[in-house]
C-alpha cells in the first residue's frame, strides 16, 4: 500500500471519527498529519509548512473587524437597516446575501474574501430571524459562485487565459456565455433552496418587525419581536427601538427625553456607526478594488477601532472562532499532506479518462469535483483544463466544456473541509455550530455525486 492511498484511508477515518462524541476533527487532523509525515519520511518542519497561515489570517481578521461592530451597535443597525429596505419580508431577507455574494465576485472580488464578507450578514440573518442556518449559508455562498465566471472573476479570467494557451478556440462571446451560466446555475441552486427553506420551515413565512414597525405601550420596556407574522400598525410615532437577538427595545425618542446628555449619545452613537462603516467600506474596496489581503486589512481596521473606541480586547478575542481556526487549520495542513504524497493525483488517474467525447468530460466533471472537495477548487480547474484540448477536438463544445468544468469544481465548495465552509463555521452562533458542521458535510458529500453529472448534463453541450 503507498502512503498517498494510506492518507486516502485516513482521512476517510478522520470523517468517520465525527461521530464520536467529543471527537475534535482539528486535533485529529494535525496528529494524523504529523504521524503520517513521520511514517512517509515527511519532516517535520514541512508538515506544519502546509498550515494554511492565509486563512488564519483571514478568519481572524475578518471576524475581528465584525466583532467591533457587533460590540458597538453598528452590525445590528445594519442589520434591520436590510431589513427595512426588504419590507421586514423574511424571503427578501434571506435573499439580501445571495445578491451581495453576486456582486462581489462579479466585480473582481476573490472566492474567499467575497466569503468573508457574506458570511457574517447571511448568519447574523438567520441568528436574529428564525432563518435555518444552512439555508443561509447555501443561498450566500451559492451568490457567491453566481458572479464566479463573470469577465472580471478569477475564475472567468482563468477560463479565457487557460482557454486561449490551450487552443480551445473560444468564441468572442465566451465571457458572457460564461456569467450567463454560472448565473443560471446559482439562480436554479437559489430557487431549490428558497423552496426547500419554505416547506420544512427553514424560512419562517409573512414579516419581521422593522424598527420604525416596533410599538410598546408607555409603560413597557420591551416587546419581542415576531418573524412570522405580519406587524400591527403603530398608532401612533414609532419609539426608537435598538435590536437584540430575538427582543425589540423600546426606549423614548432621544430629542424627547429630559436627559440633556440623551442627544449626546445618540450623536455618540452615530459617530461610532459612521466610522465603523467607514472602516468597514473601505476593507472592502481595498480587497476588491486594489487586491489587497482582506484578512490583514480586517485586523487593522479591528484595532484601529478598538483603539478609537476604548473597546475591551478580551470581548474582541473572545468572539474569534478559534475552535474553528484549529479545526480548518488540521484539515487543510492534513490536506496539503494529502497532495504532496500524490493522493489526489491518485484518484484522478483511478477515474481515467476513457471512452465516448461526452463520458470522458463527465468524468473529468467527477475528477474535478472530487478533488475540489478538500483541494482548492481554483488549482483543480487549473490541473483538469489541459485534459479538455482532447475531448474539444473529438467534438465536445469548448464553451460547454469549460462551463461544466468550472462549476463542478465550485458547486462542491460548501463544506466544512475548506475554507468557505471555515469561514461560515466561524459566522454561525456557537451552540449551532456542531449541527451546522454535520450539515455541511452531508451537503458536500451529496453535491460531489450530484454536482458532476448535473453541470454536464446542463452545459456539456452549450
Amino acid at each position: 500500500m503507498t502512503m498517498a492511498t494510506l492518507s486516502i484511508i485516513v482521512l476517510a477515518a478522520l470523517l468517520a471519527a465525527t461521530l464520536i462524541p467529543g471527537f475534535d476533527l482539528g486535533l485529529g487532523a494535525l496528529s494524523a498529519a504529523f504521524l503520517l509525515g513521520l511514517a512517509a519520511g515527511v519532516p517535520t518542519n514541512d508538515v506544519t509548512a502546509f498550515f494554511p497561515a492565509d486563512f488564519f489570517v483571514l478568519i481572524v481578521g475578518v471576524t475581528a473587524l465584525f466583532a467591533v461592530a457587533q460590540l458597538n451597535g453598528t452590525l445590528d443597525w445594519l442589520l434591520d437597516l436590510l431589513l427595512r429596505l426588504a419590507g421586514g419580508r423574511l424571503v427578501l431577507i434571506a435573499l439580501a446575501p445571495f445578491a451581495i455574494g453576486a456582486v462581489l465576485t462579479a466585480a473582481g472580488t476573490l472566492p474567499a474574501a467575497a466569503t468573508a464578507i457574506v458570511s457574517p450578514i447571511a448568519l447574523g440573518f438567520a441568528a436574529r430571524y428564525r432563518i435555518s442556518p444552512m439555508i443561509a449559508a447555501v443561498l450566500g455562498v451559492t451568490g457567491i459562485i453566481s458572479g464566479l465566471l463573470s469577465p472580471l472573476a478569477v475564475y472567468g479570467v482563468t477560463a479565457r487565459e487557460l482557454g486561449t494557451k490551450l487552443g480551445l478556440g473560444l468564441p468572442g462571446s465566451a465571457p458572457v456565455t460564461f456569467l450567463a451560466g454560472g448565473l443560471l446555475a446559482g439562480l436554479v441552486v437559489c430557487a431549490g433552496c428558497l423552496a426547500v427553506g419554505r416547506l420544512n420551515g427553514g424560512i419562517p413565512r409573512g414579516r419581521a418587525f422593522t424598527p420604525a414597525e416596533s410599538t410598546a405601550p408607555p409603560s413597557s420596556t420591551t416587546t419581542p419581536s415576531s418573524t412570522t407574522s405580519a406587524p400591527t400598525p403603530a398608532s401612533g410615532p414609532a419609539p426608537a427601538s435598538d435590536a437584540t437577538a430575538g427582543t425589540r427595545t423600546a426606549t423614548a425618542d432621544p430629542t424627547d427625553s429630559a436627559d440633556p446628555a440623551a442627544p449626546a449619545a445618540g450623536a455618540q452613537r452615530s459617530g461610532a456607526r459612521a466610522f465603523t462603516l467607514l472602516c468597514m467600506a473601505a476593507v472592502v474596496i481595498l480587497s476588491v478594488g486594489f487586491d489587497m489581503n482582506v484578512g490583514y486589512l480586517g485586523l487593522t481596521a479591528a484595532l484601529i477601532l478598538q483603539l478609537a473606541f476604548r473597546l475591551p480586547l478580551g470581548a474582541i478575542v473572545s468572539r474569534i472562532p478559534w475552535n474553528v481556526v484549529l479545526l480548518i487549520g488540521g484539515l487543510l495542513t492534513y490536506v496539503g499532506l494529502m497532495q504532496h504524497l500524490g493522493a489526489f493525483k491518485q484518484i484522478s488517474e483511478l477515474l481515467g479518462v476513457t471512452g465516448s467525447p461526452l463520458l470522458s468530460l463527465l468524468v473529468l466533471c467527477y475528477v474535478a469535483g472530487i478533488t475540489s472537495f478538500a483541494a482548492s477548487s481554483i488549482a483543480v480547474f487549473a490541473t483538469v483544463m489541459p485534459l479538455l484540448p482532447p475531448l474539444v477536438a473529438a467534438g465536445v463544445s469548448p464553451v460547454g466544456g469549460v462551463l461544466a468544468l468550472a462549476l463542478a469544481s465550485v458547486l462542491v465548495d460548501l463544506n466544512p473541509l475548506g475554507i468557505t465552509g471555515g469561514l461560515i463555521l466561524g459566522a454561525a452562533e456557537p451552540s449551532a455550530r456542531s449541527r451546522l458542521f454535520r450539515q455541511l458535510l452531508i451537503y458536500g458529500l451529496i453535491s460531489i455525486v450530484v454536482a458532476p453529472v448535473l453541470t454536464w448534463s446542463a452545459f456539456g453541450w452549450w
